[in-house]
C-alpha cells in the first residue's frame, strides 16, 4: 500500500478498538520539504556582484509558472540589503552540491528555502561588511548596510557593494546558522508585490522555454509510440519514412520497460519509432506516413467501463485491508438518529500542461548536456546517465522554464528519450511531444471510488464515519498515487471512524502526482459528503465543520502546532471563518437556480477555505459567478501579487478538472486533445477574491493547496441551487456541464 503526500501513521484496529501504529515513508516530493543543514549550500554560488554594483542572483529551483524564479531570489535580496531594481536573476543549472535541494513540487519551495536563502543573503552582506571594515580599519559591528552600500556612520564613509566585492569574495563565508536575520518589520522586499522576472521575456517571445532550445547541428525528433502503453513495434515502413523530405534518421526503439505489476514513476524508455529530421515539422509530417504493426502487449485488457464495474463489485465485498480505525463504528451507526450513505467517484486525469513534454540533449566526448524542463534535476541526471552509460558527474542539467508542470515533469521520460537519441545519432537532439503524445502517454492522476456511511445523533453531530476506498493495485501494493491519507479531516474529529481500502484492480498505465496529489480528489469526496451530512441534519455546513474542529481530537490525532504536517484545527477553523465573512455566507439567501457552497482543506502544510456562488439553468448548465478564497500560509506572503495570481490559477484549474477525464478502451487512451479534455474558457472563469490570514507559523507553499476546495465548493453550490448532488466526476456523468 502506498500512502501518499505526507508521512503519517497507519492506524489499524483490533476488534477491541486498540491501536496498532506503523510508520509509512512517502516520497519527499509530495510531503514536507526535507530538513537540510543550512550549510548544505554554497553561498558564493548564489550571488555575483559586478564592479558597478549590479547584482545577479541565481534562481535555484525549476520554474514552471509558480513564481519561484522571482520569489526565491527575493529572499536573498532582502537579507543582502539591495534594491530590487538593481537585481538580475539567472536560472541555475541542476547542481545540488552548490544549491542544495532543487525541486519543483509538493509546494516545498517556500518551506524548504525560507530560512536557508535568507541566510545566504545575510552571509554575503556580512562578507561585504567585513571587507569594508578591514579596508577602513574599523570594527565590523560599527558598520551597517543600506541599498547596496556599506556605511560607517561614525566616520561618514560608505562604499558600494561593487567596490567591495573583490575583497569580500576572498573571505570564508560565515556559518549560515550563526547569522542574525532581519526582523519582518524591516523587510523592504519580502511582502511587497514584484512582477515576474521573466514577464517581459514571455510577452515579447524570447526563447526561454524548453521548447525554444536550438543548438548547432541539432536534429528534431518525434517518437511515435503504441496507443497501448508498452506496446512494441512488430513491423514499420522505416525505409520509406527515411526517404521523406528533411528526414535524417529513423530508429526503431525497443525500449527498456520492466515487467513490474506496479509501474514505478520513471518506467524507463518506452518503445516506438523515432523520426529524426531537420525540423520538428518535417519529423511530424513524416510521422503521418508511418505505418506500424504493433504488438500491443499486456495492456489491452484495460477498459474504463470494466474498471467501473470492478469498483462496484469491490464495494460489495469486505475491505481488502483496514487502514485506520478507532472507536465503535458499528455501535455508533446502530444508535445514530440518522444514517447517510453515498458513493463518490472521480476519473483518471491528464496534466494538460500547455507546453508538451520535450527535451534537448547533446552527448559528445563522454559528456552529456541536457536542456530540461524537469521538476527534479537530480533524477534527470541519474536517469539520463543510466540510459547513456555516462557517469553522473559528466552530466549537466540546464534548467529551462517550463510552460506548466503540475507533476508531469517529475517524470523525466522526455529527458531519457532525448539523451538516448543523441547517443544513437551522434548529434544534439531535441524531442518535442505533440499534444496527442502528451495526453495519451501521460502519468495520470488515478481514478477512484469511495463509498461512505455516516451516523448523526439527535443534535446533528457526526458520531460515526466509515468509508471504503477502491483503487488499483495487486491487493498488497497500490499503484503510484493510488494511496490514501488516513489523517485527512474529518479523521480524528468524529467520534468513531473507519477507513478501509480495496486495491486489487490491475492497471498497466503510468500514474503519478497531479497538482495537489491526493487532496485533489479526496477533498471533493470528503467536503461534499460533509455538506450532505449538514443538510441531512438541518444544519449550516459551516457550523457543522466548525463544531467538529472544535472537538477534542481522537487518540492518535494530537494537535501538534509546531508540526507542519499535522492538522491544526484552529487554522482550518480560521480560514473557514474568514471566507464566511468575505462571502457574507451567513446572510446568503436561498434562490431557485442559484446557490452558494463552502469547502475547506488542509494539504501541503497550507490551509484554504473557499465559497462558490453558482447558478444552474434549466438544462443543468453551471455558471460559476464568484469564488472567495481564504488561505493560511503562515506568517508571511513573500510576493502578494504573485500569491494572488497563483491562487486564481489553482482555483480555475480545479474547476476545469470537474469537466475532464481520461478513459481507456482496449488499453488505449480515448482523449487525444483539448476537444475531449476541456479547459475552462476565459468567459467561464469566475470572479475570484483572495485574502490571506496571517498566523505565527513559518511560511508554507502555494502551488497546490488552493485547488482541492474549489471542486467541492462548486459541487455544494450546485446542490444549494438545484437540490441535486454531484457525486461522480466529470460533470457530464452527473448530468451537468459548464455554461
Amino acid at each position: 500500500m502506498n500512502l501518499d503526500r505526507r508521512s503519517f501513521l497507519k492506524i489499524t484496529a483490533t476488534a477491541s478498538g486498540a491501536f496498532v501504529l506503523g510508520v509509512y515513508g512517502v516520497p519527499k516530493a509530495f510531503g514536507q520539504a526535507p530538513r537540510r543543514s543550512f550549510n548544505a549550500v554554497e553561498p558564493l554560488a548564489f550571488v555575483r556582484i559586478a564592479p558597478n554594483g549590479a547584482v545577479t542572483i541565481m534562481a535555484k529551483n525549476p520554474e514552471g509558472g509558480q513564481g519561484v524564479k522571482t520569489h526565491l531570489p527575493m529572499l536573498i535580496a532582502e537579507e543582502l540589503d539591495i534594491d530590487w531594481k538593481d537585481v538580475q536573476v539567472e536560472q541555475a543549472d541542476g547542481n545540488d552540491k552548490l544549491y542544495g535541494f532543487q525541486f519543483l513540487g509538493g509546494s516545498t519551495a517556500t518551506p524548504a528555502n525560507w530560512e536557508t536563502l535568507r541566510r545566504v543573503g545575510a552571509a554575503w552582506r556580512q562578507m561585504l561588511i567585513s571587507a569594508a571594515a578591514a579596508s577602513w580599519s574599523v570594527p565590523a559591528s560599527d558598520c551597517t548596510t543600506k541599498a547596496g552600500r556599506v556605511v560607517h556612520s561614525a566616520s561618514g564613509r560608505s562604499a558600494g557593494y561593487g567596490e567591495l566585492v573583490a575583497k569580500a569574495a576572498t573571505l570564508t563565508p560565515p556559518a549560515l546558522d550563526t547569522l542574525k536575520l532581519k526582523e519582518p518589520s524591516s523587510f523592504t522586499i519580502i511582502g511587497t508585490s514584484r512582477g515576474g522576472v521573466d514577464n517581459r521575456a514571455i510577452v515579447t517571445g524570447k526563447p526561454i522555454f524548453g521548447i525554444d532550445v536550438e543548438l548547432p547541428g541539432m536534429l528534431h525528433a518525434v517518437l511515435h509510440k503504441c496507443p497501448v502503453f508498452g506496446g512494441k513495434v512488430k513491423t514499420a515502413n522505416t525505409d520509406e519514412i527515411a526517404k521523406l523530405p528533411g528526414v535524417r534518421k529513423v530508429i526503431v526503439v525497443e525500449g527498456t520497460l520492466g515487467n513490474e505489476k506496479i509501474l514505478p514513476l520513471n518506467p524507463r524508455l518506452e518503445p516506438g519509432v523515432a523520426i529524426l529530421a531537420d525540423s520538428w515539422w518535417y519529423a511530424e509530417n513524416a510521422r503521418k506516413s508511418l505505418k506500424v504493426e504493433w504488438d500491443f502487449g499486456q495492456g489491452t485488457f484495460q477498459n474504463s467501463d470494466a474498471f467501473t464495474q470492478q469498483a462496484e463489485d469491490a464495494l460489495k465485498q469486505p475491505f481488502g485491508q483496514v487502514v485506520s480505525h478507532y472507536g465503535d463504528v458499528d455501535g455508533s451507526l446502530q444508535s445514530a438518529s440518522k444514517v447517510i450513505e453515498a458513493t463518490y467517484a472521480y476519473p483518471f486525469l491528464s496534466h494538460n500542461s500547455l507546453e508538451p513534454q520535450g527535451s534537448t540533449a547533446s552527448l559528445k566526448d563522454g559528456k552529456l548536456e541536457v536542456w530540461s524542463t524537469t521538476q527534479d534535476p537530480a533524477a534527470a541526471r541519474r536517469l539520463t546517465a543510466k540510459i547513456t552509460g555516462v557517469s553522473e558527474s559528466d552530466v549537466t542539467i540546464h534548467l529551462m522554464r517550463a510552460g506548466g508542470s503540475f507533476g508531469r515533469r517529475y517524470v523525466n521520460d522526455d529527458d531519457v528519450e532525448a539523451a538516448w537519441l543523441s547517443k544513437q545519432a551522434g548529434v544534439p537532439v531535441n524531442i518535442t511531444w505533440s499534444r496527442e503524445d502528451d495526453m495519451t502517454h501521460d502519468s495520470y492522476r488515478p481514478s477512484g471510488t469511495i463509498a461512505l456511511k455516516a451516523g448523526l445523533d439527535a443534535k446533528g453531530s457526526v458520531v460515526a464515519w466509515r468509508q471504503h476506498y477502491v483503487t488499483f493495485g495487486d491487493g498488497k501494493q497500490s499503484i503510484l498515487q493510488g494511496g490514501i491519507d488516513p489523517r485527512d479531516f474529518p479523521a480524528g474529529y468524529v467520534t468513531a471512524y473507519q477507513l478501509g481500502m480495496s486495491n486489487s484492480i490491475p492497471l498497466y498505465i503510468r500514474t503519478g502526482p497531479l497538482r495537489s496529489p491526493g487532496a485533489n480528489s479526496q477533498a471533493f469526496v470528503y467536503q461534499s459528503f460533509l455538506d450532505e451530512l449538514a443538510h441531512a441534519a438541518g444544519r449550516d455546513p459551516l457550523d457543522l465543520q466548525i463544531e467538529m474542529l472544535s472537538r477534542q481530537p481522537a487518540t492518535g490525532f494530537v494537535v501538534q502546532p509546531n508540526n507542519p504536517q499535522a492538522l491544526n484545527p484552529e487554522r482550518l477553523r480560521g480560514v473557514l471563518e474568514l471566507v464566511a465573512e468575505m462571502s457574507n455566507w451567513r446572510k446568503r439567501k436561498s434562490e431557485k437556480g442559484r446557490g452558494m457552497g463552502i469547502a475547506a482543506f488542509f494539504t501541503h502544510q497550507t490551509y484554504f477555505a473557499e465559497v462558490a456562488d453558482v447558478s444552474v439553468d434549466s438544462q443543468n448548465r453551471i455558471t460559476v459567478h464568484q469564488v472567495w478564497a481564504a488561505g493560511d500560509v503562515g506568517s508571511q506572503v513573500i510576493n502578494p501579487r504573485a500569491a494572488e495570481n497563483l491562487t486564481y490559477g489553482g482555483i480555475i484549474d480545479g474547476i476545469s478538472q470537474m469537466e475532464q477525464e481520461i478513459t481507456l478502451l482496449k488499453g488505449a487512451v480515448e482523449q487525444t486533445n483539448f476537444t475531449r479534455q476541456p479547459m475552462l474558457r476565459m468567459r467561464q472563469a469566475p470572479n475570484i477574491k483572495v485574502q490571506f490570514r496571517k498566523t505565527e507559523y513559518s511560511p508554507t507553499g502555494l502551488g497546490e493547496p488552493m485547488l482541492p476546495p474549489a471542486l467541492p465548493a462548486v459541487a455544494n453550490a450546485v446542490f444549494a441551487a438545484t437540490g441535486k448532488r454531484i457525486r461522480t466526476l466529470p460533470l457530464k456523468r452527473s448530468g451537468f456541464s459548464f455554461a
